[in-house]
């Protein structure tokens, strides 16, 4: 859905009926800049016990914890493949991975989304 409105905004600005400046404010604005911060200490425990086992280096629960996130959907600042890390964070009551997820990047900073990359928040400690 997003590429369709990129590439909307694309032809409009070609073909004049909107300032290229229209079309720049769009492309300076993602949605990661709007990223909003959260204490690790107003975050589900789980949270906490998955950062903790990050850390330790494991052990982790679920075979595609420590896989590369490819951050698809753009809502993590830009960063080169591999820079992002996924990590499950257990759902009480569900069984199976659930939603909620921890990435981590590379220069140690950590997002925390609760419904499976709809929603980011990054993690402060």
């Amino acid at each position: 859905m997003a590429s369709k409105t990129i590439a909307r905004l694309i032809l409009v600005a070609l073909l004049g009926l909107l300032p290229w400046s229209g079309a720049q404010a769009f492309w300076n604005n993602p949605a990661w800049q709007k990223i909003a911060s959260a204490h690790i200490a107003g975050l589900p425990l789980e949270v906490r016990q998955t950062l903790v086992r990050i850390r330790q280096g494991g052990p982790f629960p679920y075979a595609r914890d420590g896989i590369v996130f490819h951050n698809r959907e753009n809502r993590l600042p830009p960063e080169p493949r591999g820079y992002y890390r996924e990590y499950t964070v257990p759902t009480p009551g569900i069984r199976g991975r659930g939603a909620r997820r921890l990435i981590s990047g590379r220069s140690g900073e950590f997002y925390y989304s609760p419904d499976h990359y709809h929603t980011f928040w990054r993690v402060q400690e």
